[in-house]
């Protein structure tokens, strides 16, 4: 791997989290509300308000408080959480476990059941075979993947929950892996659709190759057919699209944590926006932007490994 590659995702790497923290400082503010009236109580008076204001250091310039911002990060400060009155740091490494762990499990549930599938179908449905197969994968994964995940979560949470009593509705302390299973589901099945027609549609141009009509010639088994020679070249797409995909659960656990209680870092942004805890939106909308860039480099690292070509593109 060329230097100048890795120095190229690196500096990236570094805008990203630069961009990142001018961002979560900026935006934030913008929430409707006023974080002093939030933390005051319901019941405070106008004077309380203004104490309160002053302590939370929310009464001075927008300049000056950046500044202390950007210089407590650099010293792994990221404030103060008003509203659970503890590090906004201790907080969220708290909860990125439980949003990291159910992304990455939900991801690699996707890649071990999507690309069987759509290799099968892709070798199935070869050349115009099987058209009845073609058609109804082709449609049931694109209406599955276009289920936004807070749909497909309420629905799980009503067939297997409430209808059938045989998975709980929500996170519990004492049966986390039972726990998983449901959230697991929400975030993984439209993108294992997603994924599968994308390895359905490459698996069909790659068994059109050459060397694939060679080895199919030579009367080598499917084993090795497929899974030596068709699978590596299935690679580059497949790996590219699992690091969007992988990003893009994290957005998603949003949403999916909220259905199911689950206490990873979106229950948190949520709680912390009805409370307009701005340290704590800063810290973890932060750590989710760094991470999806982390996430970001290592799928570029894996592609320029496996394929010389991104290398020098």
């Amino acid at each position: 791997m060329t230097r100048s590659f890795v120095a190229r995702r690196l500096a990236g790497l570094a805008g990203t989290v630069v961009v990142a923290v001018v961002l979560t400082f900026v935006i934030v503010p913008l929430i409707p509300g006023d974080p002093a009236v939030s933390a005051a109580g319901p019941d405070a008076t106008i004077a309380q308000i203004e104490a309160v204001r002053a302590e939370l250091g929310l009464d001075r310039p927008l300049a000056e408080r950046f500044v202390d911002y950007v210089g407590g990060l650099l010293q792994g400060d990221m404030g103060h959480s008003f509203s659970l009155n503890a590090p906004v740091a201790d907080v969220v490494f708290g909860r990125l476990p439980f949003t990291a762990g159910l992304a990455f499990a939900s991801l690699v549930v996707v890649l071990l059941v999507a690309v069987p599938l759509g290799m099968a179908v892709g070798v199935l449905t070869r050349g115009g075979r099987r058209r009845f197969l073609d058609s109804a994968f082709g449609y049931t994964t694109a209406v599955v993947a276009a289920i936004p995940p807070y749909v497909m979560a309420t629905f799980l949470v009503l067939v297997f929950a409430v209808s059938l009593h045989v998975l709980p509705p929500a996170y519990s302390r004492s049966r986390v892996g039972i726990s998983l299973v449901l959230p697991l589901m929400a975030l993984s099945i439209p993108s294992i659709c997603f994924i599968a027609r994308v390895v359905r549609r490459e698996t069909a141009v790659v068994l059109e190759q050459d060397y694939l009509r060679t080895a199919r010639g030579w009367r080598l088994g499917a084993l090795r057919t497929y899974g030596r020679y068709a699978l590596p070249n299935l690679l580059t797409s497949t790996l590219t699209l699992s690091g969007i995909i992988l990003i893009g659960m994290l957005g998603g656990a949003i949403t999916v944590e909220t259905v199911f209680s689950w206490p990873g870092l979106g229950l948190g942004i949520v709680n912390a926006v009805t409370a307009k805890d701005y340290p704590l939106i800063q810290g973890i909308v932060l750590v989710l932007a760094v991470l999806s860039a982390l996430l970001t480099l290592a799928v570029d690292i894996v592609l320029g490994i496996v394929d010389p070509r991104v290398r020098h593109g």
